[in-house]
């Protein structure tokens, strides 16, 4: 018998479109709700699955480089966890976490 890894936060079914998919967005555009699972979540993994990056890495560089805002305030932690209704901006998109 194997091992039994963790069920992710979210599922196949919950999958945003991608980045390239979500056509324009402005910057006063109002926070689009991204539904996951159970919180919390990590801020890199919401990042790459709520579509505001494409790759974990590419969020994570974006943490490092201070260009992500949680709440309004500038988040450096990679690793932050999320709750219910936590907003988190990267250039201008943001997307609000919401449980399923």
């Amino acid at each position: 018998m194997g091992r039994m890894l963790p069920r992710p936060p979210f599922s196949a079914i919950d999958t945003p479109p991608a980045p390239t998919e979500l056509g324009p967005m402005s910057s006063d555009s109002a926070p689009r709700p991204v539904t996951v699972r159970a919180v919390p979540i990590e801020l890199c993994q919401f990042l790459k699955f709520g579509g505001l990056t494409e790759s974990g890495g590419s969020a994570k560089q974006a943490v490092a480089e201070r260009r992500v805002l949680v709440n309004g305030t500038v988040e450096t932690r990679k690793r932050r966890q999320l709750a219910a209704g936590d907003t988190v901006t990267l250039e201008g998109q943001s997307i609000v976490v919401h449980v399923a």
